[in-house]
């Protein structure tokens, strides 16, 4: 008898993940409705752990249940998680494709939902999202939230894409909506390369409780963030390209605005982590000079970013740059005297904590930095 394909295929990456793989295999398979046959793939990066044998092993141990398959993807190397849900997707059999993370920091106990959600919307995306009505996260710390908004926001705001909870990476999709669509597979969040290609599609989100990890490590590091920008401008450049050109002058100024803001965001996050470097980090600062250094490290990257991004401008001539630079920092400076000003305030005079006073005091001076640099530091009309 020829076997038909499953109705689901849950895609699976891993990467040294000995700890959580079998009972992740198992919590899937109890938790998908009866009557649904599914597909999983464990698509395993080369673990040192040897998580991609513990997967054939269990394989090989389980009672064969032709409705239910389990295959597992050997690579050779650490290729990143997009790639790694890309190697699925081309091996995946079934029109509905799931994808989760393997630590249960995405609960299988939604999968059920996410079937649900197809049926009762005719929707081609389900979102399992943090951040509407119901989501929440457990076992962050202040800092990783922190981060996350910020990624957050430079994805709505700078790809100008609406779903709540762009960066999450707990989804399911149907497989026609990326026909002819060719995927860079750059860092480590597919679904926002999916939303940015797919414009127009309809998409639900439903609530999860995203749950940290109780075994193994964390894979956010250094590398991870800096491939998050690389892929952010990469899809930037796409939406760009398809874009119809901007011809009212409030589109133009209102679209500056927000790449102005995405950048200060960035910018965000450089003060914000080499302030707390100075104080908590290389060296033990009284919290104003950290906040000096963190003020330094951010004007700059702002303003390259400005002039590249924001402003469009390519001409690095050395004079004009310099004279630009002298501008920007100027206006970035009295935003920053400000900033100095309310973080001594709330600090001392009012007991606030040093990162909330931080999170406060930069974010007074955003507007008026966008309106000083876009007349006077790039030569702009002001509503353009």
């Amino acid at each position: 008898m020829v076997q038909k394909n499953p109705q689901i295929s849950i895609i699976v990456p891993t990467y040294n993940e000995s700890q959580n793989i079998v009972n992740i295999l198992k919590s899937i398979r109890e938790n998908v409705p009866k009557g649904i046959s599914t597909q999983t793939i464990v698509v395993d990066d080369n673990s040192p752990d040897g998580t991609g044998k513990i997967v054939e092993d269990y394989i090989s141990n389980i009672k064969k249940i032709t409705e239910n398959t389990i295959d597992v993807i050997h690579r050779k190397a650490k290729n990143g998680l997009s790639s790694a849900i890309l190697n699925g997707i081309q091996n995946a059999k079934a029109e509905t494709i799931v994808v989760m993370d393997s630590d249960f920091s995405h609960p299988p106990q939604i999968i059920p939902k996410m079937i649900e959600t197809f049926k009762q919307y005719q929707c081609d995306l389900v979102v399992a999202s943090r951040y509407i009505t119901g989501g929440n996260i457990q076992g962050w710390t202040t800092k990783r939230k922190l981060m996350s908004k910020i990624a957050t926001i430079i994805a709505k705001k700078g790809l100008d894409v609406k779903t709540k909870d762009p960066m999450s990476g707990f989804f399911a999709f149907k497989k026609n909506i990326i026909q002819e669509l060719n995927f860079d597979a750059l860092g480590y969040k597919f679904l926002l390369e999916l939303l940015v290609k797919t414009k127009g599609i309809n998409v639900k989100e439903i609530p999860y409780t995203f749950e940290n990890r109780q075994f193994g490590s964390s894979k956010l590091d250094s590398s991870t963030i800096i491939d998050y920008f690389k892929s952010v401008w990469k899809l930037y450049r796409h939406g760009k390209i398809q874009a119809t050109n901007e011809k009212r002058n409030s589109v133009r100024f209102f679209s500056k605005a927000a790449r102005f803001f995405t950048v200060g965001a960035s910018g965000f996050l450089v003060n914000y982590l080499v302030s707390m470097l100075f104080t908590a980090g290389l060296a033990d600062f009284w919290y104003i000079h950290a906040n000096i250094f963190g003020i330094m490290a951010s004007i700059t990257s702002n303003f390259v970013l400005n002039k590249i991004w924001t402003f469009e401008d390519r001409d690095f001539s050395r004079k004009k740059t310099l004279s630009q630079f002298g501008k920007f920092s100027m206006f970035s400076s009295l935003g920053a005297l400000v900033q100095l000003g309310m973080v001594f305030w709330l600090v001392d005079s009012h007991d606030v904590s040093y990162p909330l006073a931080l999170i406060s005091a930069i974010a007074t001076a955003a507007f008026s930095n966008f309106i000083l640099n876009k007349k006077l530091t790039f030569k702009e009309k002001l509503w353009n």
